[in-house]
């Protein structure tokens, strides 16, 4: 794969952002994918040593929403609260360690979005005229007569659409046209992965640019931001939601804090919003006259057969539900995230299941994390009363190719986001130190009483296991530090000094729950 979140050239600022998620319904597994990428990038880049700033939040306005607060029997205003509230506690209980929440109701977002639209419309690039086309609520989108008879429906979703005339406000994204095409073809990384970048301009190879409508009457559509030059029109909600990106990190209101940050170093999301983020957003930037982010990566869908996991097709996958069908406390968590990352390539679609999570499970968590540590813990205890203490710990000749591998290409993997690529160079070392077990039969080394050859044998394999436990941090950052903890570190600085092999001569035994018990599948 690509790099596709390469070393930016600021300093040592790295600033991450997912989607906002739209507030019409809880968060399903699709949201806690799109945030467990994020939170696994950030947590690497942090190792790294750069000081992250990590964006997330939720996308609170437009009819789609005020109908689901009505449907719900609810004020509008406390229907967001609660949704938005749901998002928060599933990235806490998920442990993502996000550096800010927006939500697209906060007062300072609200004046950022009115003082940009003012910018535009005192530039021109604003301008009022009729439109007529076909509307979809769902997708907050208009579309063209052909483009309807075309897909039988909205062209994205494929429901029903509402013919509209109306006097509407619209942003002149026609007149960046030739500069978007020309801007894409000489920075072909903008936008990530590759595939992705060819629909892009395969798009706008296709179809003319139009110009954009900005505006819903407020008679149509009341919950909104009000245009700051006509008070009788809302803000279009992708116009408001993508400049959360902005007001996020003190754009229009703390200077020092918005140069700090911006550009963006990476937008996240899932590759049905890829035009939003490839076409609209970087002409609104152009507008703004500011600078462009580094990269839009647009992730894969997660499916079920066929059909992509969605509330519109009622195969919603609850994380909290997985979580706790799994059993395993803490760790469930970590299990969750560790499919997730481990099953797919990130710009592919993945097919989920119960079984497929179990399986991953207790084939790679279970049996071979697990196992190794547990096992390893245990011959500590047994024999040396849980402390390990060496005169000399080389390297052993069969760990030197895997973990030569892991520390030279793992931050290539990480940077390419090829999370599968960096847990199989990571489980590679797992494998090896498991075979090494086999091999070696401390217990028989026990009973011919070389009690120092299984000294140091056991101060190998808690070096290997610390080792590894700092490269899964970014994976499995509950399950890491438990590791950690019961070999005898309590106090960590995650960083990638630290994951190398450093000759560490005790190791005192805290034992904890096993980490991953398997599950029963019978």
């Amino acid at each position: 794969m690509e790099n596709a979140c390469s070393k930016p050239e600021k300093a040592s600022k790295f600033y991450l952002t997912t989607p906002i998620y739209y507030v019409n319904a809880s968060p399903h597994i699709g949201h806690a994918y799109t945030t467990v990428i994020g939170d696994c990038i950030a947590r690497f880049k942090r190792m790294k040593g750069f000081e992250v700033f990590y964006l997330t939040g939720t996308d609170e306005h437009g009819e789609k929403i005020k109908k689901a607060a009505e449907k719900n029997g609810k004020e509008v205003k406390n229907f967001v609260d609660e949704v938005s509230q749901n998002f928060v506690t599933l990235w806490k209980f998920l442990n993502v360690s996000y550096d800010f929440f927006i939500r697209t109701t906060d007062s300072f977002h609200i004046q950022v979005v009115q003082k940009s639209l003012q910018q535009l419309f005192e530039k021109g690039d604003i301008y009022k005229a009729k439109y007529r086309g076909f509307y979809c609520m769902p997708c907050e989108l208009f579309w063209n007569e052909s483009q309807i008879k075309e897909a039988g429906g909205c062209p994205d979703c494929k429901r029903e659409v509402s013919e509209i005339e109306e006097d509407n406000y619209f942003f002149k994204m026609s007149k960046y046209e030739s500069w978007l095409k020309e801007y894409l073809k000489a920075n072909p990384d903008f936008v990530k992965p590759k595939i992705r970048y060819n629909e892009v301009m395969g798009f706008l190879d296709n179809n003319k640019l139009g110009d954009l409508c900005i505006s819903r009457p407020k008679k149509r559509v009341s919950w909104g931001i009000p245009l700051p030059f006509d008070t009788e029109y809302v803000v279009y909600v992708w116009f408001d939601a993508l400049l959360n990106y902005l007001s996020g990190v003190g754009f229009l209101g703390d200077d020092k804090r918005f140069k700090q940050l911006w550009p963006a170093d990476i937008h996240l999301m899932a590759k049905d919003i890829l035009k939003q983020h490839a076409v609209f957003w970087p002409i609104m930037l152009r507008a703004l006259d500011l600078e462009q982010p580094r990269v839009v990566f647009a992730h894969g869908w997660w499916k079920i057969g066929e059909e992509k996991i969605s509330k519109s097709r009622g195969n919603v996958v609850n994380p909290f539900e997985l979580v706790q069908a799994l059993g395993l406390k803490g760790a469930g968590v970590d299990a969750l995230r560790y499919f997730l990352l481990r099953e797919v390539p990130a710009g592919a679609d993945g097919n989920f299941s119960w079984e497929a999570l179990v399986s991953r499970t207790n084939s790679d968590l279970a049996n071979d994390l697990g196992n190794l540590v547990y096992r390893t813990l245990n011959m500590a205890e047994k024999y040396f009363s849980g402390t390990v203490e060496s005169k000399s710990l080389p390297v052993p000749e069969e760990f030197k190719a895997p973990f030569l591998d892991l520390e030279t290409n793992y931050a290539q993997c990480m940077e390419e986001l090829d999370f599968p690529g960096a847990l199989e160079k990571i489980f590679k070392c797992i494998s090896v130190m498991n075979k090494y077990i086999e091999d070696k039969k401390p217990w028989a080394m026990w009973k011919e009483k070389k009690e120092d050859d299984v000294r140091s044998f056991l101060a190998v394999l808690f070096e290997g296991i610390r080792i590894v436990a700092f490269y899964l941090y970014p994976f499995i950052p509950y399950s890491s530090a438990s590791i950690l903890r019961q070999v005898g570190i309590k106090k960590v600085d995650y960083n990638l000094t630290a994951a190398k092999w450093s000759g560490r001569l005790t190791f005192s035994i805290s034992r904890e729950s096993p980490l991953f018990p398997r599950i029963d599948v019978s």
